[in-house]
């Protein structure tokens, strides 16, 4: 049976990812493509429905990202949201302006009683506006199926063709309701079955590897974090020992986490392949002396990657694949999943450098998210302790550490990040102990970074010149958007005195209270 598939044009807007999220959490299987795709290709895909996404743009200027209006002639199921709602309507004989006020923020909505998405819901509640320009008048064959007070077309349906527009973002969590209204979307209108099951993935993907490697041998780049030791573990499971995992320690790891992955991945581990440790330190510190570029960093890091895979690939005979744990964000993210701006690099996606001395790239995570690939994890039998494990960026502490990397700033950060996620930790357990349960405030995400910001201070009567210590810690539910937790004040003041005190060339400790957007969660 055909793999049921939702499709998600980007028209450019921030949260692209969010609505494929969304759909996925309604066992729909989604992918994202651009505006620029090809309608013939978008036909032989034969979805059983299209979401257009946000964007910054006027629908109805000449140079802005549109498509062509046969896509609402094909019969299958479409949902705009906020610019792809615009553009249905534009596009279809509607009236799209610009006023002289915009909506932005949680709003009171008040939907009508006979909107098929909106069913199962209160006739009044609260959606997230972000736009500046507004539906004027709705496309012959729509009704308006509701309003906010500055906005008098904020959703409208044409049941009959089964096209839908809502203004507002039913994907991000501050709307009310609005994961039920993309399922009305997807298992309602699009009438899509939701099989779409982690177990099946594991088994299909392990399927697939083992038709496509035969009996060629693969290198993967093991960091020990989560998505890699995912991509470790299912290779594993598919080709055993014809897999080879060079695990690299650059010096930019946490805290004693290299002597950790060889015990989980080495020769006493639990997973049947080949397991190769490169202690390359020096060699990463040597290439990244002077070096203060937040992406040339990332680059180097990268090309590093890649020259020692090449090395080592040299010396056990000939590799046929090169496997990374490469997941969808990090597609999105790099310009290849859409549309949206290129926010960062990533080292296996957007910092290869143009020669690679491999026939071919495995991906066997590509298509998920971060929840997912834990979810994958647990399937695949993987220790919790190491599918929970906090995410941890490729290029490591170098993307952590503001300005040149060097072996004295690896060992402040690491030093600083241990007693910060100790004590944070101990909090944690603290509370559960007293509460059974955890505390609200508990991070997704906590590590310490070093600003390369260095200022005066006192200690033991004596002038002192050091660096700075910024805390994160983020709560989120798919890390593509994030807000600041509020850990307890007591617990950062425990842990700004244990850093001053036990960690050398530090004397100021920060918190760090950017949401994302604006900010991403890592410093670089």
């Amino acid at each position: 049976m055909d793999k049921e598939l939702v499709i998600v044009l980007d028209f450019g807007g921030q949260y692209n990812q969010l609505v494929a999220r969304r759909v996925r959490e309604c066992n729909v299987y989604c992918e994202i493509y651009s505006y620029k795709t090809d309608i013939e290709k978008i036909k032989a895909m034969n979805p059983k429905g299209i979401i257009l996404t946000g964007g910054p743009n006027s629908c109805y200027e000449e140079d802005s990202p549109s498509y062509q209006k046969e896509l609402f002639e094909l019969g299958i199921p479409v949902l705009g949201l906020c610019y792809g709602a615009q553009l249905m309507m534009h596009k279809l004989g509607g009236k799209v302006i610009t006023p002289e006020v915009g909506e932005y923020g949680k709003t009171e909505i008040h939907y009508a009683p006979n909107a098929v998405l909106f069913q199962g819901m209160p006739e009044t509640s609260i959606c997230w506006m972000s736009h500046f320009d507004r539906i004027e008048m709705a496309a012959p064959g729509f009704e308006v199926v509701a309003h906010t007070a500055d906005c008098p077309i904020a959703a409208a349906q044409n049941v009959e063709k089964k096209l839908y527009a809502i203004q507002f973002h039913p994907e991000v969590l501050h709307t009310v309701n609005g994961t039920q209204m993309i399922y009305n979307f997807v298992r309602n209108v699009c009438g899509c079955a939701g099989t779409w099951r982690m177990d099946s993935f594991v088994e299909e993907t392990i399927q697939s590897i083992r038709e496509k490697v035969g009996d060629g041998k693969v290198l993967l780049a093991l960091s020990g974090g989560v998505d890699s030791s995912v991509a470790a573990g299912i290779l594993s499971r598919a080709i055993g020992k014809q897999l080879t995992c060079v695990f690299v320690d650059h010096g930019l790891l946490r805290k004693d986490e290299g002597d950790e992955v060889e015990s989980v991945f080495g020769p006493n581990g639990q997973f049947d392949l080949n397991f190769i440790r490169v202690n390359a330190q020096e060699r990463y510190y040597g290439k990244l002396a002077g070096v203060t570029e937040p992406e040339k960093k990332r680059k180097i890091i990268g090309e590093e990657f890649i020259r020692v895979f090449e090395e080592e690939a040299k010396k056990i005979g000939a590799v046929d694949f090169l496997a990374q744990g490469t997941i969808y964000p990090d597609v999105v993210e790099s310009g290849l999943g859409g549309e949206s701006a290129v926010i960062k690099s990533h080292h296996n996606v957007g910092g290869l450098p143009d020669f690679v001395d491999f026939k071919e790239i495995i991906e066997p995570l590509r298509n998920l998210f971060k929840d997912e690939v834990r979810k994958a994890g647990l399937e695949l039998g993987i220790p919790e302790k190491l599918v929970f494990r906090q995410p941890f960026p490729g290029p490591g502490l170098g993307i952590r550490i503001i300005g040149e990397v060097t072996a004295e700033k690896v060992r402040i950060v690491q030093d600083a990040d241990a007693i910060y996620r100790e004590e944070v930790d101990k909090a944690v357990a603290d509370y559960k102990k007293a509460n059974g349960e955890e505390p609200s405030w508990m991070p997704n995400q906590y590590f310490a970074a070093l600003t390369n910001m260095r200022s005066v201070g006192v200690m033991g009567d004596e002038r002192t010149y050091d660096y700075a210590v910024a805390l994160r810690a983020v709560n989120t539910v798919d890390f593509m958007t994030a807000e600041s937790a509020e850990i307890p004040f007591a617990v950062l003041q425990t842990v700004m005195s244990r850093i001053i005190n036990e960690v050398k060339g530090v004397n100021r400790v920060f918190y760090d209270l950017t949401s994302k957007p604006p900010g991403t969660i890592e410093f670089e």
